[in-house]
Parts: structure tokens; C-alpha cells; sequence
């Protein structure tokens, strides 16, 4: 089964839109897990405009599944990640100001950096994921960073899947059978949904974790958080 990371970033979004302490970040952390969730995620970013770095922190001792932490690999960024020492850190290249991730790593033209950056976290026993576009040269090129995983950007597929392309599936998959060839672990992440979940699921051979947080929580505001998770676990199955 692929296992479901939450995504919580838009429950603190909603937090800080009217500050105190509603909803309560680390009590729905801990309801996500108890509802079936195999992980919670996080993105913080250099502004703080939704999860905190306290709340990183906070966090450490919530999460009993798995913990993944996401973002730009900055020094404030690394050593929050080495602070609370998370089981998976997703190296995404969010430009400062971003609205929300929107490309995935140039992993030839950056392969010096980060492959000085997943050495940092592999030493301190954090598994590695890097966020890549769906091109094959960038699969190998992350090869060449000794990273454990990689986690497929899933915008453009997500957008065409909507529009009735299923064909918008096909990089993807010949991604992934690159990914096992070389022994990458494979994860998968952005405007993913109920919708479009099972067919990406079924295309990708051994993908090891999605990570939805928009889609989840939008979903969740109709039909009840406990009611999502399970429909994306039985849809992962």
C-alpha cells in the first residue's frame, strides 16, 4: 500500500489568519494520525505565513508516524530539519515569496549542492526525498546526489487529468520505472485529490508515499477529516 503523508500547512494557514491557537495544529496532527494517516507533513517557509518553525518543533514529539519535513535546504531551514531530526526531508527549490511550490530541482545544474545537502542529513539519519519534475534526466541527475528518494511534482498531470488527458500520466510513469531501475525510492506530491488519486496510483509502479495537503484539507471541509483520510487510504490500497 502507498502510504498517505498529511499535509497540515493549510490548518496553520487558518490558525494565523485570525491568530491565538483555533484550529489547534497539534491536536489535529494527532487526530490525522489516529484517523489512519501514515504521516504528517510540513512545509515551512522563510516567512512563517503558515507553519512556524516552533511548530516544527512542537511537532517533534505529535508525530508518531512519520514526520516529513519539506523545504528550500537554507541554512535556517537545515538546521531546523537537524533540530528536530524528522524521519524524511523533502528538498523542494521554493523560490523566497513563492505562493506554493512550482518547479522541481535542476539536479544537474545543482548537483555539487545538493549533494553536499543530502550527505548533511544521511549522516545525521534523516532520509532524503528531492522534488523533481517529471524528466528523466533529472531522475538520473538525483541519482548522482546519493539521495534515498524523490518525490514527482504532480501539477502539470494533476491539470490535465482534470481536463480529461490521460495521457498527462506517461512521463510520470516513465519516471518511476527509471526511479526503480536505479533504486530510488519513489513519493509523489502536489494537487493531488480524491479525484485523480487511484489513477496515479495504478500508473506508478511502487510508489511509496504521497504527500496531499490542499486537496485534503478542501475535501475534508464537506465530508469530515476522518472520512477524507480513509478514502484516500482505501483508494491507495
Amino acid at each position: 500500500m502507498t502510504k498517505l503523508s498529511v499535509n497540515i500547512n493549510k490548518i496553520a494557514t487558518l490558525r494565523n489568519a485570525r491568530g491565538g491557537n483555533v484550529p489547534n495544529l497539534l491536536q489535529v496532527a494527532k487526530d490525522i494520525q489516529k484517523f489512519g494517516a501514515n504521516g504528517i507533513t510540513i512545509h515551512p517557509r522563510p516567512d512563517e505565513r503558515h507553519i512556524t518553525y516552533q511548530d516544527a518543533r512542537d511537532l517533534k514529539d505529535i508525530v508518531y508516524t512519520e514526520y516529513n519535513i519539506e523545504g528550500n535546504p537554507q541554512h535556517n531551514f537545515i538546521d531546523l530539519v537537524l533540530e528536530c531530526k524528522p524521519d524524511q526531508v523533502t528538498l523542494v527549490p521554493d523560490a523566497i515569496g513563492a505562493l506554493t511550490s512550482n518547479a522541481g530541482w535542476d539536479t544537474i545544474k545543482y548537483k555539487e549542492y545538493l549533494t553536499e545537502v543530502v550527505s548533511e542529513f544521511k549522516r545525521n539519519n534523516i532520509r532524503v526525498s528531492i522534488f523533481v519534475d517529471p524528466i528523466e534526466a533529472m531522475i538520473e541527475g538525483a541519482k548522482e546526489t546519493g539521495t534515498d528518494r524523490i518525490e514527482l511534482y504532480t501539477e502539470t498531470f494533476a491539470h490535465q487529468y482534470g481536463l480529461g488527458n490521460l495521457k498527462a500520466i506517461e512521463p510520470f510513469t516513465k519516471c518511476a520505472v527509471l526511479a526503480n531501475e536505479l533504486g530510488l525510492g519513489i513519493n509523489a506530491g502536489h494537487d493531488l485529490s480524491l479525484d485523480n488519486i487511484k489513477f496515479f496510483k495504478d500508473n506508478i509502479p511502487n510508489l511509496l508515499e504521497v504527500s496531499i495537503g490542499h486537496a485534503l484539507v478542501s475535501e475534508s471541509l464537506y465530508l469530515g477529516f476522518e472520512n477524507v483520510v480513509n478514502m484516500y487510504l482505501r483508494k491507495l490500497k
